[in-house]
């Protein structure tokens, strides 16, 4: 009975946030400037035709740069807006756990981001067009751009639970998945490799958002890569969760 009543609840939270994108002009904002940044670094800093080669791999490397600003952007009102307008303590009222409202609100931005994912679609029809495209690596490296959408959203929602500034918690969060993007990037461990253990730069190889994106990205199919993001996800809502529950308890 309480698996079934939490489902509902969750679903409730769900419908709750996702209409609420959908019912202001923010989200088509932001699902036009995504697609629109996306464009413009495949096509005009990466140089898209110029390559001649018809795949989509140029299309996803920018995606880790533009959520780093982009997701944050969401995420920063899911709990600072509750906050800040105090609707917060209503929602600790009802009769829900607060995990199952936090899992609501993620969900209903992950729902919203892997609904601006669908949007480049028209980028399959260019490449098979242009040329003919692995398509279960495309697959997959859409599968890989939603899951690292999540773990950047998980970052964004416990930074919003942090305060009840919408600046303060976009801010928080693009310096978390810096350091997460940063942590795999070649120039960096280049520098780590000059006096760090093999041991240790391995470490904070494996840490990364880019390395297992980039695994998925290549068609690889690792499960080790999954677990990575969905551990990520449920340690920085698991965290979310503490935070709020001492609010309440407080």
């Amino acid at each position: 009975m309480r698996t079934a009543e939490s489902i509902t609840n969750i679903k409730a939270i769900f419908k709750r946030e996702l209409s609420g994108y959908f019912g202001s002009p923010i989200a088509y904002v932001f699902i036009i400037i995504f697609l629109l940044l996306l464009g413009f670094f495949t096509f005009n800093i990466g140089m898209f035709f110029e390559n001649n080669i018809a795949d989509l791999k140029g299309f996803f490397d920018w995606h880790p740069w533009v959520f780093m600003f982009l997701i944050p952007a969401v995420a920063m009102r899911l709990w600072s807006e509750d906050r800040r307008l105090g609707t917060i303590e209503l929602i600790l009222t009802l009769p829900m756990t607060v995990m199952e409202a936090i899992l609501g609100k993620f969900f209903a931005a992950w729902c919203f981001i892997g609904i601006c994912l669908l949007l480049t679609f028209p980028m399959i029809f260019t490449v098979l067009y242009l040329g003919d495209p692995d398509l279960g690596a495309s697959a997959c490296a859409y599968v890989g751009s939603f899951m690292l959408a999540g773990a950047f959203l998980s970052v964004g929602i416990m930074t919003s639970s942090m305060t009840r500034s919408q600046v303060i918690s976009f801010i928080l969060s693009v310096v978390i998945c810096l350091f997460f993007i940063l942590a795999g990037y070649p120039p960096v461990l280049d520098v780590l490799y000059g006096w760090a253990p093999i041991w240790l730069v391995n470490l904070v190889s494996e840490l990364s958002f880019l390395n297992h994106f980039y695994s998925i990205e290549r068609g690889v199919v690792d499960i080790r890569d999954f677990l990575y993001y969905f551990s990520v996800m449920i340690f920085f809502l698991f965290v979310t969760g503490v935070i709020i529950q001492n609010r309440r308890t407080s």
